[in-house]
């Protein structure tokens, strides 16, 4: 199938955000959420921040400390041999497990879909004990004239969560807190009733048995959740064997709801895929991809922070064109197309 990037990409780096302090750099800016508003494009951008550092034995890892309202930093010794520092997304200590950076939202701006003007200041900035090691990976969900957001949140005290909050104008933000208890995250809400109910897929998992799978839930307000269904799981054999999570939010078209999500393999590539789900039952599964849409093969794609990832957050459907907004290798953000026939033709 043909996949066309941008010939900009990625379109958006570190090098083109303003750090919220001068003692702290953005070491990635990716997976991020989209929406159409006042004749622009907007990106709720995944902004990672971690402080500077110039002793090469020492790492310094950024929290929210509740009772100051603010950053704090922890130091740890690069020598500790009590410290597992092999995932770079991770610091995993005797005492508990820490992220390497700290994820904030923040809005950009553009008229054509590809050149965006990125806001100086954080939309929503860490601010409560569930979101002591940051909030990350967003996804907009249009309805009614309300973009309503479903963020993970996470902390040393409650691990991973789903938040919502919404916005009118993305200027002024309404937080309505967690939705999805630990640990559930791409989180992904219809942008329409079906049978009168909202619905929303979301990737619970167990530690236990290491299921990773995206689930559908639904809703009558869209703040509590319930008859909860587990809609389809990894494939042995395929590109998406080991792990799957809702990419972006479902958008309807004449043959039901299609999804392109993410799957990873036993060797950690993620790639982005499709489903089609039935338009009146979104929890059957009429149809999935084989191959994968979208995987890691560019530069930026190949290398960055987390080697080897394409994961996307966001969508745009418009005249028979899907256009992906993705991650790339946890640094960056990146832009590709297909044409829906195409991607219909894949599954």
């Amino acid at each position: 199938m043909d996949i066309s990037r941008s010939e900009k990409n990625p379109i958006i780096t570190p090098d083109d955000i303003k750090p919220t302090r001068s003692d702290f750099k953005v070491a990635g800016v990716f997976n991020c959420g989209v929406a159409k508003f006042g004749g622009e494009v907007l990106l709720l951008l995944r902004v990672a921040e971690e402080p500077l550092n110039d002793n090469e034995n020492k790492i310094l890892l950024p929290l929210l400390d509740l009772e100051k309202g603010d950053i704090s930093i922890k130091e740890f010794s690069k020598t500790d041999p009590s410290i597992d520092f092999h995932d770079p997304r991770f610091l995993r200590t005797i005492s508990g497990n820490y992220l390497t950076s700290i994820s904030h939202l923040r809005v950009a701006r553009s008229k054509n879909g590809i050149d965006f003007n990125i806001d100086k200041k954080p939309a929503l900035f860490p601010e409560n004990r569930y979101e002591s090691f940051g909030i990350e990976d967003p996804r907009i969900t249009l309805i009614d004239g309300i973009y309503y957001i479903s963020y993970i949140a996470v902390s040393d005290v409650t691990g991973i969560t789903t938040c919502l909050a919404t916005t009118s104008d993305f200027k002024e933000f309404k937080r309505s807190g967690v939705i999805f208890m630990p640990d559930n995250k791409d989180v992904c809400i219809f942008p329409e009733k079906i049978r009168g109910r909202y619905y929303a897929l979301n990737r619970p998992s167990s530690t236990e048995f290491r299921t990773k799978d995206i689930w559908i839930s639904e809703s009558v307000d869209l703040f509590f959740w319930g008859g909860h269904r587990r809609l389809m799981g990894p494939r042995e054999k395929y590109w998406d064997n080991t792990k799957i999570g809702a990419g972006a939010v479902p958008f309807r078209i004449k043959e039901g709801w299609l999804e392109i999500y993410h799957g990873a393999s036993e060797y950690n590539q993620y790639c982005l895929g499709a489903v089609l789900l039935d338009g009146k039952k979104p929890w059957e599964v009429l149809a999935r991809s084989k191959a994968p849409l979208v995987k890691p093969e560019k530069d930026y794609e190949l290398s960055g922070f987390l080697d080897g990832v394409v994961f996307s957050c966001g969508v745009l459907y418009e005249d028979g064109i899907v256009k992906i907004y993705y991650g790339a290798a946890d640094t960056s953000i990146a832009y590709a197309e297909a044409s829906l026939d195409g991607i219909l033709g894949e599954l």
